[in-house]
C-alpha cells in the first residue's frame, strides 16, 4: 500500500454547479501521489482560497500518516515497531496503540480473517518482480503469523511481538483511516460537499448539491468497465480486488490479498466491496470478506449493522447484500 511519496499534483477550479453560486465558489480538485496510490480529493468551495487550503490540509495529513505508518521508510512508527517489538516492548503513540487495538478487534470479530500479521508472509512477495516464495520458506514464515501474539499493554501504551519473526502492515485498513481524518478536517473547515479517494476507497460527504455521487465498481476482468454504478451519499466506500497488484503464474493468480490462515491468496472472490459509515471499517471489512468468500462473508456483512456490500464471485457473478436492495444500485451482468 505504502510507497515512496511522489508528488504529482494537479489543481482544477470549476465555477458553477448551483444557482447559488459566487464568482468566488465552484468545484475544486486536487490529486497525489501518496501512499503508493492516487489520492484525490474533488470538493465545492464557497470561497476559492478556503477550498484550497481545505485540500492542502488534507494532502498534509496524508503525508503524516504515510511518514508514521509506511513499512518502506525505515524511520517511520510502524518501521520501528516491527524492528523492536520481538525483543521488547515497544512504546507508541497513542494514535497507533488505538490502530493496533482496532486491528485486533477486527481479528478476533471476522475469526481471522483479517490479521495485520499477515506481513511476515505478505513480504515475500514481489508482484512487479512476479516472484513468491517456495513453499519451504512460506511455511517458516507462517509460524510468525497469528494476531493473538501482539501483545498489547494499555497502561504502558506498548506493544510486543510474542513469536520472532513477527512483523505486521498497516495496508489492510490505513488508507481507510486517512480519508476519515480527511473527511474529519474538511468537516472542521466548513466544506459540506466532497469526496476524498485513496485507491479503492472513498468517502463522501454531502452530495454534488442536488444529486448524489456516483461510484462505479470496477469489472475485475474488463480494466476500463464498471460491473455496478452506486448512488451515495455520506458514505464510506471501500474496494479490494485481486486485480490490483498480481501476477499470474501456471494459470494461478497470485495476489496482495492473503488469507492469513494459508498465507495464500483466496481464489474463490474477484473483488469485495463494503459500504458503512467510516473508512476505516469499511477497508477492514472489504478484507475480511474477500478471505472469508461469498457465503461466510455475506453473512458476516449481514450480521453488522450498517455495513453493506457487494461481491464479485469468481464466476464473475455479483452478489450484494440486502441493504442493497432497494432501487437505485445500477449493474451490468
Amino acid at each position: 500500500m505504502f510507497g515512496t511519496p511522489r508528488d504529482i499534483a494537479t489543481r482544477k477550479f470549476v465555477a458553477g454547479g448551483s444557482p447559488q453560486h459566487t464568482p468566488q465558489s465552484g468545484w475544486l480538485q486536487r490529486q497525489e501521489a501518496i501512499m503508493g496510490t492516487a489520492i484525490h480529493v474533488e470538493l465545492w468551495a464557497d470561497d476559492r482560497a478556503a477550498g484550497e487550503a481545505a485540500m492542502e490540509a488534507v494532502m498534509q495529513e496524508m503525508h503524516r500518516i504515510d511518514h508514521a505508518m509506511s513499512p518502506h521508510r525505515p524511520d517511520s512508527e510502524l518501521s520501528r515497531i516491527n524492528r523492536e517489538a520481538a525483543t521488547q516492548a515497544v512504546r507508541i503513540s497513542t494514535e497507533m496503540f488505538q490502530l493496533l487495538t482496532r486491528a485486533a478487534h477486527f481479528s478476533q470479530l471476522s475469526g481471522g480473517a483479517f490479521d495485520i500479521t499477515y506481513a511476515a508472509v505478505g513480504r515475500l512477495f514481489d508482484y512487479r518482480l512476479q516472484t513468491r516464495p517456495d513453499p519451504q520458506a512460506l511455511a517458516r514464515a507462517q509460524q510468525a503469523v497469528g494476531y493473538r501474539h501482539v501483545i498489547l499493554d494499555r497502561h504502558n501504551q506498548t506493544v510486543r511481538f510474542e513469536r520472532p519473526g513477527m512483523c505486521i502492515d498497516l495496508g489492510g485498513f490505513a488508507k481507510g483511516y486517512s480519508i476519515d481524518n480527511a473527511a474529519a478536517l474538511l468537516r472542521q473547515r466548513g466544506i459540506r460537499h466532497a469526496n476524498v479517494s485513496a485507491g479503492g476507497d472513498s468517502r463522501v460527504m454531502g452530495d454534488r448539491r442536488g444529486r448524489p455521487w456516483t461510484i462505479g465498481i470496477r469489472d475485475p476482468r474488463r480494466p476500463g468497465e464498471v460491473i455496478a454504478v452506486l448512488p451515495l451519499e455520506d458514505t464510506s466506500i471501500s474496494t479490494s480486488g485481486d486485480y490490483e497488484r498480481c501476477f499470474v503464474e501456471a494459470g494461478v493468480r497470485f495476489h496482495h490479498l492473503i488469507d492469513p490462515s494459508t498465507g495464500r491468496s483466496p481464489s474463490c472472490v474477484q473483488s469485495v466491496t463494503i459500504l458503512g459509515q467510516d473508512g476505516l471499517t469499511t477497508e477492514a471489512f472489504s478484507k475480511c470478506v474477500f478471505v472469508l468468500g461469498v457465503e461466510r462473508g455475506m453473512q458476516f456483512v449481514e450480521s453488522q449493522p450498517g455495513l453493506d456490500a457487494v461481491v464479485v464471485d469468481a464466476r464473475g457473478t455479483l452478489h450484494y447484500s440486502t441493504g442493497l436492495l432497494a432501487p437505485g444500485l445500477q449493474t451490468r451482468q
